[in-house]
């Protein structure tokens, strides 16, 4: 009984060698996902914490852009306001005017008829013969200038004008709150879809407001310059590739596989995958009439480096397929495209064109500028390949330059 006790005694003793190394192997494993749960959390807390300091940044700015614009449309309010008073004035004041010159008028010609009667009683015929050809040569009722005064005169035109853009204000509004839901919806949804299991490097990023000024947007500016290879033979390259025209003679570009045969088209040698801002300046020839289609204007545009480039054909247009996004502007107005649909644009676009990037939050933007920056359209998606900047010129003479943002 004794040696039977002995032999369990070592069997168990063996046993439990073998499991303790398992369970060694088992604690170390739970003691590294400890660690990795702790750092885990100690990154879930650091995101909270950035979020919510970003949540206050943006309402912070939120409210100063909400009171500057409010403080903006007291001031539009007092000037559209003075403008209408001002009117008002000049047009009562010249109502004034043509009362006073008609009550003068009408006194003299009671004059004249109270002369005229009584000199029609008279009975010296010699008074009447001298004193009839004078009063008689003075201005008739049809000899005064006619005044006419239009009834229905009225500012209901301003007050017409002014209701529809409250209600494209409106408009515009209702489309940007909803382009912000969609944006926190975003985050949330990145957040919340953070599982404790999960790699937390893809809720690390934040989102960041999109540039508000043109100094804001100029801290994003790259240098771009045209790549020849791709250059169609009809268009020129001058201003060290940063300026592209359509002539009427051809190149003597060499043959090469990346060069657009078809279309006028140019890409930039730069690919971008950022943020990223520039500015291109377009003149309109006048060769042809105004209009798209291929008659008149230029388009700005970026694209996927994998975009067809020979033939005549939607894929190797820009803004004609779904690896190109295209502004199109000519003196008679401009619209956007991609995949071959359109967009159109409301405003009309000045000379100048500022083109925002940020490609990692799939946002592209394009403005109009002058002494300030007009939103023309913008485009929220999701890019999975570097966009190259290129053009488009629709008519001999016409052109587009990078302008040197500094």
């Amino acid at each position: 009984m004794d040696e039977h006790r002995g032999h369990d005694t070592v069997s168990a003793a063996a046993g439990r060698t073998e499991k303790q190394k398992q369970l060694g192997a088992t604690q170390r494993k739970s003691q590294q996902r400890i660690q990795e749960r702790e750092k885990e959390l100690q990154d879930l807390r650091q995101v909270a914490d950035s979020l919510t300091r970003s949540a206050q940044a943006a309402v912070e700015d939120s409210e100063r852009i909400f009171t500057e614009l409010i403080r903006s449309f007291e001031r539009r309010r007092s000037e559209v306001k003075e403008l209408i008073r001002d009117q008002e004035k000049a047009a009562v004041s010249r109502a004034e005017r043509l009362i006073e010159q008609l009550e003068q008028e009408i006194a003299e010609l009671r004059r004249r008829d109270t002369e005229l009667e009584q000199l029609s009683h008279t009975e010296d015929h010699i008074h009447f013969l001298q004193s009839c050809q004078s009063v008689c040569a003075g201005p008739g009722p049809g000899d005064l200038p006619r005044i006419t005064v239009n009834p229905h005169v009225s500012f209901e035109a301003v007050r017409k004008h002014v209701s529809e853009l409250k209600e494209r204000l409106e408009d515009v509004c209702k489309g940007e709150l909803v382009k912000i839901s969609q944006t926190g919806n975003m985050i949330e949804s990145s957040f919340l879809g953070a599982h404790l299991s999960c790699d937390l490097s893809t809720v690390k990023e934040v989102h960041i407001l999109e540039p508000r000024t043109r100094e804001d947007f100029l801290q994003y500016s790259c240098q771009l310059t045209l790549d020849p290879n791709t250059a169609h033979r009809g268009l020129r390259l001058s201003e060290g590739n940063r300026e592209v025209t359509w002539v009427l003679q051809d190149q003597s570009y060499p043959d090469h596989p990346e060069r657009f045969d078809s279309w006028a088209q140019v890409l930039c040698r730069e690919g971008l995958s950022g943020r990223s801002y520039w500015e291109a300046e377009w003149r309109w020839g006048g060769f042809w009439g105004f209009g798209f289609g291929g008659l008149g204007g230029i388009s700005i545009a970026v694209s996927y480096k994998e975009i067809s480039r020979k033939g005549a054909v939607d894929d190797c247009r820009l803004g004609y397929n779904d690896k190109s996004w295209s502004l199109e502007c000519s003196p008679s107005g401009c619209h956007f495209r991609h995949n071959n649909e359109i967009t159109k644009l409301p405003a009309s676009p000045s000379s100048r064109i500022g083109v925002y990037l940020d490609h990692g939050a799939g946002n592209l933007s394009f403005y109009s500028v002058s002494d300030t920056m007009t939103l023309l359209h913008r485009v929220q998606t999701t890019f999975t390949q570097p966009l190259y900047p290129g053009f488009e010129v629709y008519d001999y003479g016409s052109s587009v330059k990078l302008c040197d943002l500094g």
